[in-house]
């Protein structure tokens, strides 16, 4: 049998702890592991995109609708609107008040674009570093795109708050709502498709 030296000693040391470190890593025991989950909760987040490209009259987003995320460039999973707001792209032009040098208008040059906060909510799992969802740290400043039937918007994250019992009863009321105003908007269409329609039988009947 071969008589080991000094340096394959080294080796077979190396190699052990190698294989220890993997193992804790594995277990996450060790301090460069991920941060352990502390608890699994519901949390909100807010997401704004500027500059969003638009002629429909109506948002493409709504409440209790859901859109496909894609964390940095990784799709990720649907989500669900609790909440929106968006108003008309703005711009700074002087003023001849000296107390307030400027004011801030419509930019009437970009008529079609609009700034969007958008307000999602997703299960989290929290830990010491912030809560994290697929995998991703949940942070302002963190690029974001939501994704629709019609639509493609890029952003970026600028709030996050983890839920509590209260706030969760508000958001349940909000998508209840939101569900009723659907529910009236769709038969308030049908009626007037039906009111439409009676006419234009009463005409063809006249005809005949």
């Amino acid at each position: 049998m071969k008589k080991l030296k000094p340096f394959d000693y080294v080796l077979i040391a190396i190699v052990i702890v190698l294989a220890i470190v993997f193992a804790l890593v594995l277990m996450n025991k060790n301090k460069f592991s991920k941060s352990p989950v502390e608890a699994n909760k519901k949390v909100a987040f807010q997401v704004i995109m500027r500059g969003v490209s638009f002629t429909s009259p109506e948002s493409p987003f709504k409440v209790g609708e859901e859109t496909f995320i894609t964390i940095r460039n990784v799709p990720y999973s649907k989500l669900q609107i609790i909440d929106y707001v968006y108003e008309p792209k703005k711009t700074m032009l002087p003023s001849d008040n000296p107390n307030k040098p400027f004011i801030i208008v419509n930019d009437y040059s970009a008529p079609y674009q609009y700034d969007f906060i958008v307000t999602l909510i997703d299960d989290a799992k929290i830990t010491k570093d912030g809560p994290v969802i697929g995998g991703n740290k949940l942070k302002r400043g963190l690029p974001i795109i939501l994704e629709g039937f019609d639509y493609r918007f890029g952003g970026t994250i600028v709030d996050v708050k983890i839920l509590s019992d209260e706030d969760m009863a508000l958001v349940k009321q909000i998508l209840m709502n939101a569900k009723k105003a659907q529910k009236e908007e769709q038969i308030g269409k049908s009626k007037d498709a039906a009111s439409v329609e009676a006419p234009q039988k009463a005409k063809t009947v006249e005809k005949k």
